[in-house]
């Protein structure tokens, strides 16, 4: 490990303990994630009252992974303005120079 020490913690969410294994410079931000997860539920249960605590967990988890994918749709689709070209360009005239 990077010199960081793990600690057990147990975490609440959707009302169920989860006991986790993290690194102790991890735990503020792990604690917070669970705080915006269980918000998230408690949400799409004053939205959706007919639907169970398991509907709203799985429509919140659901809700990350959408702006995980586009997030992640959103990198791969920067344009580079050239510079992949450029870059090869300059590649070129070094190993010109370089020869």
């Amino acid at each position: 490990m990077s010199g960081q020490e793990t600690k057990q913690i147990t975490v609440l969410i959707a009302g169920r303990p989860y006991p986790l294994k993290v690194k102790e410079g991890d735990e503020a931000t792990i604690r917070r994630i669970v705080k915006e997860v269980n918000e998230k539920i408690n949400r799409f249960q004053l939205t959706y009252t007919n639907k169970d605590k398991q509907d709203c967990l799985s429509m919140a988890i659901l809700t990350y992974a959408v702006d995980l994918h586009k997030a992640q749709q959103n990198q791969t689709s920067i344009p580079s303005n050239g510079i992949d070209d450029k870059l090869s360009k300059l590649d070129s005239l070094l190993n010109q120079l370089l020869s």
